[in-house]
């Protein structure tokens, strides 16, 4: 696959997330329906995003992509690996999809296998875990159709608001 800045699916399209995409970021990702799935609750601002560029993207410890329906052309959301460890070889998957029109779909799970594909084709992730809140039933049910599962015998952690987190690992 190497190191490309769009990756093709056959629903979806993957594209390299720049500093253009911030305020399509920003406006996603503080969608309330975005935001209930989400363990950090704050607002993002465009300055959150722009730091987050220059100091996780741009440093390599986050591969960010924005997921492109390859019908109509449509920008929906964001998929993307954080704390890239590539000694370990180990990465913190993440997703959202900011527009409801694109919910349900199977957008997201296909960005998703892509994602995967990419971290281990040309970055060498051999293990990639996430976080999921326990009430997200949907996004639980396509990981785990994913090859990822619930990690046991850690710590239960919650959210501010008092949502269980779930850890899922995959590799």
């Amino acid at each position: 696959m190497g190191n490309r800045d769009l990756i093709e699916g056959e629903k979806v399209n993957l594209r390299r997330m720049t500093e253009r995409d911030t305020e399509s970021i920003v406006a996603w990702r503080n969608k309330p329906f975005v935001v209930e799935h989400f363990i950090y609750k704050k607002p993002v601002t465009a300055a959150d995003h722009r730091k987050w560029i220059h100091e996780k993207v741009e440093t390599g410890l986050v591969e960010q992509f924005v997921i492109t329906v390859k019908d109509n052309g449509q920008e929906i959301g964001s998929v993307y690996l954080q704390k890239i460890d590539r000694r370990k070889h180990t990465a913190e998957y993440g997703i959202f999809i900011g527009e409801e029109n694109a919910l349900g779909k199977g957008y997201g799970s296909e960005a998703m296998q892509l994602m995967l594909r990419y971290a281990e084709e040309s970055l060498g992730i051999v293990k990639v875990d996430l976080r999921v809140l326990e009430d997200n039933a949907p996004a639980m049910q396509v990981y785990l159709k994913n090859g990822f599962r619930v990690v046991e015998g850690i710590e239960v952690s919650f959210t501010e608001d008092g949502k269980k987190i779930i850890h899922m690992v995959r590799g």
